[in-house]
């Protein structure tokens, strides 16, 4: 059993962390007092500079197939990058890329949706949830009436990422009330010219989602994506990419933090000695490296399945949990041994302390993860001790 990355893997992970620290780092100080001053922390002109600088280096696309210009570096190595970037809180993201449901879209939609999306000339959201089915996502009751070719959308989705920055979006509406989630979900494309509009939800942290709205929005039956009544497993498939990912980016949160820590505890001098000499915080930092790393094998074992188009819904819901929840341990360490400093927004810290306490809720909340987990128990279709 080998756990090293080969000399391939080992370079990108280097060439990404040194773009992180030479592109992205410095303008962390910007970020802060542009947020604090009720700014967007990067201009989108500046978030384009810095993908078209990331592309000369061949980072575009990095889960797109080659077919489509992309990298398509797979999910072990999206692992090692996730974590890499979730080094700063800078709100970078490599470009080229398209949710993965919308490799669904058959040949025309494709020339509307998804290379557009891939070249990033357009820009699309995920609208699933609603203001009665979150956790719950069967319980949606949005409802889609079927008008001679046309379909007509009518409800509300609400906490949708990207939602306000949109041009399009994937809506999920029922379209078969009597089976429901249970083969009666259709996933839409519905452009924002079709006639829905979006409001700001403001949140603790910095992530600004929004409410979609939909009054009799007429969609035309070409643009269901997938399926008719196959939505809901596309719904599925969706989430279930992000939630291991969530896991990879808090090991990279908490590395960073943990680094600011103890380079902190040898400066503090508190009673003649610097605190890194206290127990108390030898304790707290010893504690966060061991769930740091416990969290970083967990989430590369759920990566890793994903690599051997291996079933990995059972690790992702563990790898999710546990980091979701290390990682607010972490910060909630790291902000303790900054004292007053890390209270202030003069750090990043208390502003990762917003952050990240989303990440217990977001794509299945700790509560869901745990009757996942139970269920597969309980029910037999994972057995105790039979990961290996």
């Amino acid at each position: 059993m080998d756990f090293s990355l080969t000399d391939e893997q080992k370079m990108v992970q280097q060439t990404v962390r040194d773009f992180v620290k030479r592109e992205l780092f410095p303008l962390e100080g910007d970020v802060l007092r542009n947020e604090r001053e009720g700014r967007p922390g990067i201009e989108p002109a500046k978030i384009r500079e810095l993908q078209r600088k990331a592309r000369e280096m061949g980072f575009w696309g990095i889960n797109t197939p080659e077919e489509y210009g992309g990298a398509n570096l797979g999910p072990l190595m999206t692992a090692v990058v996730s974590m890499e970037l979730a080094r700063t809180f800078v709100p970078f993201a490599f470009g080229g890329n398209a949710d993965n449901i919308l490799y669904y879209c058959n040949e025309e939609q494709k020339q509307r949706y998804l290379i557009p999306t891939i070249n990033g000339e357009r820009r699309s959201c995920f609208a699933l949830t609603e203001p009665g089915a979150g956790s719950d996502a069967a319980n949606i009751q949005m409802r889609a009436i079927q008008d001679g070719d046309d379909w007509i959308l009518n409800g509300e989705k609400v906490f949708i990422t990207n939602g306000n920055e949109a041009d399009f979006a994937m809506v999920f509406a029922v379209t078969d009330a009597e089976k429901g989630a249970h083969g009666g979900v259709t996933c839409f494309l519905v452009d924002r010219d079709m006639g829905w509009r979006s409001t700001y939800i403001h949140t603790m942290g910095e992530w600004g989602p929004a409410s979609l709205y939909f009054e009799n929005v007429r969609v035309p039956s070409k643009n269901i994506l997938g399926k008719l009544n196959g939505g809901f497993n596309l719904g599925m498939q969706w989430i279930g990419a992000g939630r291991w990912v969530i896991a990879c980016r808090a090991v990279g949160v908490a590395e960073r933090a943990l680094q600011m820590a103890i380079d902190y505890s040898h400066t503090r001098v508190t009673f003649g000695k610097p605190i890194a000499d206290r127990q108390a915080i030898q304790w707290m930092i010893a504690d966060s490296h061991v769930e740091i790393e416990a969290t970083r094998w967990l989430a590369l074992y759920a990566a890793w399945l994903a690599e051997q188009k291996q079933d990995n819904r059972h690790a992702s819901s563990i790898a999710k949990l546990h980091g979701s929840n290390m990682v607010n341990h972490v910060i909630d360490r790291v902000l303790q041994i900054h004292g007053g400093m890390g209270y202030t927004k003069e750090l990043p810290v208390e502003r990762w302390y917003r952050e990240v306490r989303l990440w217990r809720i977001f794509e299945g909340t700790d509560e869901i993860q745990r009757f996942i987990i139970s269920r597969n128990l309980l029910r037999g279709h994972v057995k105790v001790g039979e990961a290996l």
